[in-house]
C-alpha cells in the first residue's frame, strides 16, 4: 500500500470476488524459489576452515533454473558432514568442489551431507586441477595420478541431480 493505492507484490491476473469484497492477484509467472529446511540444494565449496566449509548456493533440487531469492552462503559443519567421525574436514571437502547437500537450519544456513546420495558430485584435482574420477571407490587423477578423498555423493560423476 503506498498513498491509499494497493498494488500487487505479483504480476498476473485480477480477480474480483464481489461477493466478497476482496481483489486477488493469480500470478502468470513463476515465482523465484525460496529456500526451505529439507530442501536438497547444489553448490561449490568457496573455503575449508578447520570446522566448516563454505558453500555457495546455486540451486534447489526439483524447484527449476531460476535465481534462488534467499540464497546466501551456506556452511557444512564438520559434525553434519557423515555418520563417521571426521578428523580433517580438509579430506572430505575442497574448494571448487560442487556438492549436494540438504538444508537443516536456516537461521544460520547450515547444510547437512550425511545422507549416502549427498556429498560431492564432482571435484578436482589439488595438483592441477583436473576432474577427479573414480577407481575402486576413491577418486584419482587422470593426469597427474594423484588420489585423493571426499565424502563422496553416491551419485558422483553422473551429472544426475
Amino acid at each position: 500500500m503506498d498513498k491509499g493505492n494497493i498494488y500487487a507484490t505479483a504480476s498476473g491476473i485480477v480477480k474480483i470476488n464481489t461477493k466478497d469484497r476482496s481483489i486477488s492477484v493469480i500470478p502468470v509467472t513463476n515465482t523465484p524459489p525460496h529456500i526451505q529446511v529439507g530442501d536438497i540444494v547444489i553448490g561449490q565449496v568457496t573455503d575449508v576452515k578447520d570446522s566448516v566449509a563454505l558453500v555457495e548456493i546455486a540451486g534447489i533440487k526439483g524447484k527449476g533454473e531460476r535465481e534462488i531469492v534467499n540464497a546466501d552462503q551456506a556452511a557444512i559443519h564438520v559434525s553434519n558432514v557423515k555418520d563417521a567421525y571426521v578428523k580433517e574436514l580438509y579430506y572430505e571437502f575442497a574448494p571448487f568442489d560442487i556438492v549436494k547437500a540438504r538444508v537443516i537450519d536456516l537461521r544460520n544456513m547450515r547444510l547437512t551431507t550425511v545422507d549416502k546420495e549427498l556429498g560431492v558430485m564432482k571435484a578436482y584435482c589439488g595438483n592441477c586441477r583436473a576432474v577427479l574420477k573414480i577407481d575402486n571407490g576413491k577418486l584419482k587423477c587422470p593426469k597427474c595420478e594423484r588420489t585423493e578423498t571426499r565424502k563422496i555423493s553416491s551419485d558422483y560423476g553422473t551429472g544426475i541431480v
